[in-house]
């Protein structure tokens, strides 16, 4: 038996929970809840952590670096997860931010065993992908020590890359190995090891903040407003009319207009209302402002 597994938190007996076979459903869901209550606060206690993933994830893609989220089993299928929103949220190059799991795309539908313990797989990820020193690299795994992980992390760092641990252990294996570890501790498993629960919730929690976070210093928010987002189905495109009128103050009709003169970005469409500028000028004015929309606005108010 291992002993740094037989120590993770993450791999303990619940003692709320020892009885759950034995409870009604109710009873069963009640434990489950009670259990999910101590997630967010475990969440909270990262943040100062966090902040310090974000400010560094920020740095590099600020000049021109791309995110790589690499994890395991649940972990992993979070990182695609997440990157893969970012396009049509925020209207990014699906470059930009990208997720990967061990044992490939299958992986996402189906248990490949083994692959989390493909080290030279992590390391070959990395070259495979072009991984740079201008990038970075965010590890995922509940334990710490998955070893495509850590593969991957330690063939980045080989590079220069900045890394990003977030993980459910403290002192883990690979937040040693990391720039910043971003580690909630939210205790034993309601069932024994199953970590894609509140593990698992803890990771989605702390990947939406960073992708967030850093989308919102990238400049690809107004206000709380996702101005940057990819109108690539009809409720998107909806969306777009109403974030129009919300940040111009401006009729639906209005909105319409303007979003056809502004070939469908809303960006545009907004800095042409706010300045009255044509769309050449106003997108001239975006790009000088590095697409954040209220510099552009303010540096081409009427």
């Amino acid at each position: 038996m291992d002993q740094y597994f037989a120590g993770l938190m993450t791999e303990s007996i619940n003692p709320n929970t020892t009885r759950i076979d034995e409870c009604s459903t109710e009873e069963m869901l009640r434990l489950i809840n009670a259990e999910d209550e101590r997630v967010p606060a475990a969440v909270a206690a990262e943040l100062p952590s966090l902040t310090k993933a974000v400010d560094l994830a920020y740095e590099r893609m600020k000049e021109g670096g791309r995110m790589f989220y690499v994890g395991c089993g649940t972990s992993g299928r979070l990182g695609v997860l997440d990157a893969s929103e970012c396009p049509p949220t925020y209207g990014t190059d699906p470059e930009l931010v990208q997720g990967y799991i061990a044992g490939g795309d299958i992986a996402l539908r189906r248990a490949v065993e083994g692959s989390e313990d493909d080290k030279e797989a992590g390391m070959k990820l990395v070259k495979d992908c072009g991984v740079t020193a201008q990038d970075v690299l965010v590890g995922i795994t509940a334990s710490g020590s998955a070893p495509f992980v850590m593969g991957a992390v330690e063939a980045a760092k080989a590079l220069g890359t900045a890394c990003i641990a977030v993980v459910n252990n403290p002192g883990s294996r690979l937040g040693g190995l990391c720039d910043v570890t971003v580690a909630p501790e939210v205790g034993p498993e309601v069932i024994m090891g199953s970590t894609r629960m509140k593990a698992g919730t803890a990771q989605k929690l702390v990947l939406n903040m960073l992708s967030t976070a850093v989308m919102i210093k990238l400049g690809k928010v107004y206000n709380n407003l996702m101005v940057d987002l990819q109108a690539s189905n009809r409720k998107l495109r909806d969306r777009s009319l109403r974030l129009i009128c919300a940040a111009a103050e401006v009729e639906p009709e209005v909105a319409q207009e303007y979003l056809e003169k502004a070939d469908g970005q809303v960006k545009t469409a907004i800095v042409m209302l706010k300045t009255g500028m044509t769309r050449e000028d106003a997108q001239r004015k975006l790009s000088d402002s590095d697409g954040y929309l209220k510099r552009a606005i303010g540096a081409g108010a009427l």
